[in-house]
């Protein structure tokens, strides 16, 4: 027995409905909305990884200027002891503290009038150029800032 080709019917349905054109393209606009999410999650990452990095310098600035001021605060009362060899110390410590970066205009002006007053007081001219012994103004400050390049040394076992 052998079969006759039957004749191929095309069967023609209807056009599309829009609730089936919108169900077609849900995988589509699921996929949209996750990579949306995730541009926004990772913006919202970087924002926050550059406003840690910006307070934790804004922090460390703040804390390194109040030590400043602290050490500045020790090298006046220094100055003004009675004990010349304190004094000696103080000055020189000013000189140090008023070459920092960490020094603002209003703080430099409040150490040249300590300066002086102390000075002057002392019978000098009152300017910063006096020389004090402790300090060597011509060598460059060391990384850690307390001594000068040339007069460290390694450690020794």
């Amino acid at each position: 027995m052998t079969l006759s080709p039957a004749p191929l019917e095309a069967a023609l349905s209807a056009p599309a409905e829009w609730w089936q054109i919108v169900a077609a393209l849900g995988p589509l606009a699921v996929l949209a909305g996750a990579v949306l999410a995730a541009f926004i999650g990772w913006r919202t990452l970087r924002q926050k990884a550059v406003a840690d990095a910006q307070a934790l310098r804004q922090r460390t600035r703040a804390d390194d200027r109040a030590e400043w001021w602290k050490r500045t605060q020790w090298a006046l009362d220094k100055a003004l002891d009675g004990d010349e060899d304190a004094k000696a110390l103080g000055l020189a410590s000013l000189a140090v503290l008023a070459r920092s970066d960490l020094a603002r205009e209003e703080e430099l002006e409040l150490l040249d009038i300590a300066w002086q007053s102390v000075t002057e007081a002392n019978g000098g001219d009152g300017t910063w150029d006096e020389d004090v012994d402790a300090v060597d103004s011509a060598e460059p400050i060391g990384d850690n800032g307390t001594t000068s390049t040339d007069r460290t040394e390694e450690g020794r076992p």
